[in-house]
């Protein structure tokens, strides 16, 4: 078991919610002593699956420090690797100066050593995605969740919906997805597996099968309501401007709502992955990714590129199709696994 939440009491009934500007909320009716923490053995095996990941981009960034000095060939052959990786140009030339900079200060002569300085270079970098995503403040929760066909949207949806229903939250999802049969009849079997409510309508509107999700969420008591929107590319336009009026219908059941919106990307997409954060942060506003597919292909250097050019934060990355390959985003950890 694994967890991806902050939990925390709610404050009193006649105390007001508190806005904030953290993308991070508390959780209602679940107590500090309900937080769910993670087996070291279990994290360790997921670490150990991202690592396996991430293999083919450690090993071309690695094969630059085996050499016998620090020199301009070495930064050379280290920019040419970090841009295989899809790190990007900016990223790539902001993590060379810090990387100098490291070797400068600590006088460092081994090539060996350089690449623990890197890991912490690329950690410094990443730092500010590491955000928790908690539940409760509001009730319920309204999370949109988009993201182009094949992403892994829905699934992560079904995944983010066991865990919310194993620790104890009411969870009612929205099927408005209604462009593709397929997506409600499989975000209909995460439903019954985890046996919480769908809303979902056969070819109806999108916008107010998520308006009548929140709309019932709230007549229901329920803690979170997950709505699963179309998959859709950026270019999309008609597609894009329907996002737009999801979140305004939502908006018109709960004025707060929505009080996450969420992108899923895949990991193997490398700087079209970068291309999808900015194109739906403008037109939703995201305050959280899920990354996916970091299984074997993936240019994990991407979220360097994300950080250092629309640092929206990593919620949640994952390394495959299993319950337990979805799991929160660590700075650090994803800096060892890259340069494994």
């Amino acid at each position: 078991m694994f967890s991806f939440f902050r939990k925390k009491s709610p404050p009193p009934a006649s105390e007001p919610s508190a806005s904030t500007s953290s993308p991070a909320v508390v959780a209602p009716a679940l107590s500090a002593q309900d937080v769910l923490v993670p087996v070291a053995s279990a994290r360790q095996g997921w670490l150990d699956k991202l690592k396996a990941g991430l293999r083919k981009t450690g090993s071309s960034i690695a094969t630059v420090f085996t050499g016998t000095q620090i020199d301009d060939n070495l930064y050379e052959e280290l920019e040419t690797a970090l841009l295989m990786a899809d790190t990007g140009v900016k990223a790539t030339e902001h993590l060379l100066q810090d990387l100098k900079r490291r070797v400068k200060d600590t006088q460092t002569t081994e090539p060996a050593a350089v690449k623990n300085l890197l890991i912490e270079s690329i950690t410094d970098l990443l730092t500010p995605l590491q955000m928790t995503l908690s539940i409760g403040e509001h009730k319920p929760t309204v999370i949109m969740v988009a993201g182009v066909n094949g992403a892994g949207k829905t699934t992560s949806i079904g995944k983010l919906t066991k865990h919310l229903a194993d620790s104890g939250a009411r969870v009612l999802l929205a099927a408005a997805d209604t462009f593709r049969a397929a997506a409600r009849e499989q975000l209909a079997v995460w439903a019954d597996r985890n046996t919480v409510d769908i809303i979902s309508q056969a070819g109806g509107d999108p916008a107010a099968v998520s308006f009548d999700a929140v709309s019932a969420g709230k007549a229901r008591g329920h803690d979170v309501v997950l709505v699963d929107t179309a998959g859709r590319l950026p270019t999309q336009i008609h597609l894009m401007e329907e996002l737009k009026k999801i979140k305004r219908v939502v908006q018109k059941a709960d004025a707060s709502a929505p009080h996450e919106v969420l992108l899923v990307i895949d990991g193997n997409t490398g700087q079209n992955a970068l291309m999808q954060v900015k194109a739906f942060d403008d037109t939703l506003g995201l305050t959280g990714l899920i990354v996916t597919k970091l299984d074997g292909t993936a240019k994990g250097g991407v979220l360097c590129a994300i950080a250092r050019e629309k640092p929206v934060p990593v919620y949640f990355i994952g390394v495959g199709e299993k319950l337990e390959d979805l799991e929160t985003f660590n700075a650090r950890e994803f800096a060892q696994a890259l340069l494994s």
